[in-house]
């Protein structure tokens, strides 16, 4: 599937058009496979409960910030009842985390589904009006808007990082947690790449 995207991106790209991204359903269920692939070839993906069994993983996640649309009511009905969803502590290790309704034909009761999914996400997990902000301004960055239309809901310098890139005024979202994101982020990659250039100077010695 991926490879044939690829191709139908190139030519959609060669003709002007606009290209496709991969978001599928991935870590509901079944073997963590399913995630290493999705860690390969996704932009973000629907789901992603299994990556609390596979701690690793998930930290490549982050790492990545790949997206992780998850459906509390959905998964709730399917395969993890509410207090077991990785949801809320997802979010407060900065995961890239926002709420999407799935099928909201078999799980919602209101023509709003949506708004049924923030509902339950503050009631049952008591996030605070800042995390559902957060949630919120995610689902904007996941999805597939124009540029225009992200530029709307956020501001103009929404592709900056950090706070820079974050308009308080439009996504509600406190800039000291913004920038708590940013900055620690930036510390795991500047420490991944410091024992990294440790580990090659070792092999040089040695070889040396």
């Amino acid at each position: 599937m991926y490879a044939n995207m690829a191709a139908l991106n190139h030519f959609r790209k060669s003709r002007g058009l606009n290209t496709l991204v991969l978001r599928p359903h991935c870590g509901e269920a079944g073997p963590v496979q399913h995630l290493i692939t999705g860690f390969l070839l996704c932009e973000n993906i629907s789901h992603g409960l299994q990556l609390r069994k596979v701690p690793v993983l998930q930290y490549l996640y982050y790492l990545a910030q790949i997206g992780l649309a998850m459906s509390p009511l959905s998964n709730n009905s399917l395969f993890l009842n509410y207090n077991r969803s990785p949801l809320p502590e997802y979010l407060a290790r900065g995961m890239n985390v926002s709420l999407s309704t799935d099928d909201p034909l078999q799980f919602h009761f209101t023509k709003e589904p949506l708004m049924e999914e923030y509902s339950i996400a503050t009631q049952v997990w008591k996030l605070s009006s800042s995390d559902m902000c957060e949630l919120a301004r995610n689902s904007v960055l996941q999805s597939g808007f124009v540029k225009e239309i992200k530029t709307h809901w956020l501001g103009e310098n929404w592709t900056k990082l950090g706070v820079q890139g974050n308009d308080i005024t439009r996504t509600n979202v406190p800039d000291i947690r913004v920038a708590y994101r940013h900055e620690t982020i930036c510390d795991e990659l500047a420490m991944i790449l410091r024992a990294y250039k440790t580990s090659v100077d070792q092999h040089a010695v040695i070889n040396f």
